[in-house]
């Protein structure tokens, strides 16, 4: 379940365009909770924006929850199972690609917060710390208990919205195998009314990104991946934007509303665009 950190200077700018956006989205949705996707690379400011959301949403009266595809993780022995049945590919080696998810278990949390009653729901957590950094699920006494019901249910993750591509057109063979475990994922976001689609101005910032979160979490924690191995960890992910990004930003794959924006260096939020829904429609970037 993503936790509730308090917001940085960098990551304020997005929070009134966001904010403004999925209130509207929610009036618009009143019988039932809305359930949104944020989709950003790593290390962008999605937990922060998230957490930021929910407090906000609470303090106008709404109900709203977030957790994050990293809740979902394997654990740690079946991601190293599933290592052992890739011998040598990169891809599969740690966490992070498709195929390193609980994909049920992901179905039947996203279900349990949007059916929510006044019943209590248990959310699945992942200490990244774990095993020098490598991370396992926490056990499942130590899963944090919300309350519903909910108005909003938001789901964010670098990947989410990701869909396969044909074979023929990856750039490395050792990407089949995360190529062919994304349909799967085609049951989360059958579950998504809205997203918030992030995109980095720079695929290079994401290397940054993710060492400036590595260092934060040991400064918090004294755990977690030293520079060189989160550099050479989020490394392999730019073959994932490259491969499976361009169709995520031609085509959504929802029905919703979809607000796209950049993301600058600095995490602040560059040129903004709303597919038409909740306002006039502008063009996507590139599009």
């Amino acid at each position: 379940m993503t936790s509730p950190p308090s917001p940085s200077p960098a990551s304020r700018p997005a929070l009134p365009v966001v904010l403004d956006w999925l209130e509207r989205a929610l009036d618009r949705t009143a019988e039932r909770p809305l359930v949104v996707g944020v989709s950003g690379p790593q290390g962008c400011g999605k937990s922060t924006l998230c957490a930021e959301l929910v407090r906000r949403l609470s303090l106008r009266g709404r109900r709203a929850v977030a957790v994050s595809i990293d809740d979902f993780y394997w654990p740690h022995a079946a991601q190293r199972a599933l290592a052992a049945a890739h011998p040598g590919n990169p891809y599969l080696e740690h966490r992070g690609y498709p195929g390193t998810h609980d994909v049920p278990l992901g179905v039947a949390t996203l279900a349990a917060l949007r059916d929510a009653g006044a019943e209590a729901v248990a959310v699945p957590a992942y200490d990244k710390g774990a095993h020098g950094g490598r991370g396992d699920r926490a056990p499942r006494e130590a899963w944090p208990v919300v309350t519903g019901p909910f108005d909003a249910v938001l789901l964010e993750g670098w990947m989410l919205g990701f869909r396969p591509v044909p074979e023929a057109s990856l750039p490395d063979p050792r990407l089949v195998p995360a190529n062919a475990a994304l349909a799967d994922y085609a049951a989360w976001h059958r579950s998504l009314d809205a997203l918030v689609h992030l995109v980095a101005e720079r695929l290079a910032d994401v290397v940054e990104w993710r060492v400036d979160a590595e260092r934060a979490r040991r400064e918090a924690a004294a755990s977690g991946l030293s520079d060189a191995e989160a550099r050479d960890y989020v490394l392999r992910f730019l073959p994932a934007y490259r491969t499976w990004g361009p169709g995520l930003l031609a085509d959504p794959g929802i029905p919703g509303p979809v607000l796209r924006a950049t993301v600058r260096r600095d995490r602040s939020i560059g040129d903004v665009a709303l597919r038409p829904a909740l306002g006039p429609p502008s063009p996507f970037p590139g599009e």
